[in-house]
């Protein structure tokens, strides 16, 4: 298998790295087909898990490396992070408004719990698809410095190891909370994977593109956090402290964070 990756052309090598990281996503998402059932109380705290998860990846995923490749390029590290930020939330912001301005311009589609839940999940999984947009390009990016001798194999494979990891518990971030809001397992697991399939599409463009992606690179990785950041303040964290136990629900979010954090600090 080694021997086969090395063989192929730097862009393909960065295009079966991304799928690594997709299969490892859907392998998250598919979590849910483990359990018969679940209850409320578990889902919002899944809910919560979610906003920790996306919290962790926001900053150790998305800013820390943002910042990194900013001094790296001689940019202003806090210039392009905020600007990145700012507008990966806004958005978002924007595409709220317009859902709502939407809904309310069509009265047979009146504002209803469904119409909510759908919003709140269509925002979950633009949110975290954003964020595996970057994280595809910096493997393309990984892959394609090597015929510069930037970079070398083993350093790349690392990186999707350590992307990949990470994505498990984006994909059950995605699919469990659908569950929640009553979609079929199937339509949760479609969902859930669907969120990395940008990685493997996104990775092959990195590695054709690598000295043009690398520079907007910072900007991009900003943009996803203040997407997710938005996303957690907006939706997750208000829908799970619904539960009757706000407490629990905290430290479900405490546990995501932590878990997100490990997986990125000690496979960075």
């Amino acid at each position: 298998m080694y021997n086969y990756l090395i063989a192929l052309p730097y862009e393909y090598q960065a295009l079966v790295a991304g799928v690594f990281t997709w299969a490892i996503t859907a392998l998250g998402a598919a979590i849910i087909f483990f359990f018969k059932k679940l209850n409320k109380t578990f889902l919002d705290g899944m809910l919560g898990f979610a906003a920790g998860v996306m919290i962790a990846a926001s900053f150790f995923s998305l800013l820390s490396p943002a910042i990194e490749k900013c001094e790296e390029l001689n940019m202003n590290p806090w210039l392009i992070t905020t600007i990145g930020f700012i507008l990966g939330g806004l958005l978002l912001f924007i595409g709220d408004k317009v859902y709502d301005f939407y809904d309310k311009k069509h009265p047979k589609t009146k504002r209803s719990s469904k119409n909510e839940s759908m919003k709140r999940c269509m925002m979950l999984l633009a949110a975290i698809t954003l964020h595996n947009i970057p994280e595809g390009l910096a493997i393309g990016v990984a892959f394609g410095s090597i015929q510069y001798h930037m970079n070398t194999l083993a350093s790349a494979i690392i990186l999707t190891i350590g992307i990949g990891i990470q994505n498990f518990p984006e994909g059950s971030a995605i699919s469990v909370p659908l569950i929640r809001e009553k979609f079929s397992k199937k339509k949760a697991f479609f969902l859930g994977q669907l969120s990395a399939i940008v990685e493997p599409i996104s990775a092959f463009i990195g590695a054709l593109l690598i000295t043009k992606i690398n520079n907007l690179l910072p900007f991009m990785l900003s943009f996803a956090a203040g997407a997710m950041i938005y996303v957690v303040v907006e939706e997750l964290i208000p829908e799970s402290q619904t539960n009757k136990r706000k407490d629990i629900m905290a430290l479900f979010t405490l546990i995501g964070f932590s878990l997100m954090m490990i997986l990125d600090v000690a496979l960075g």
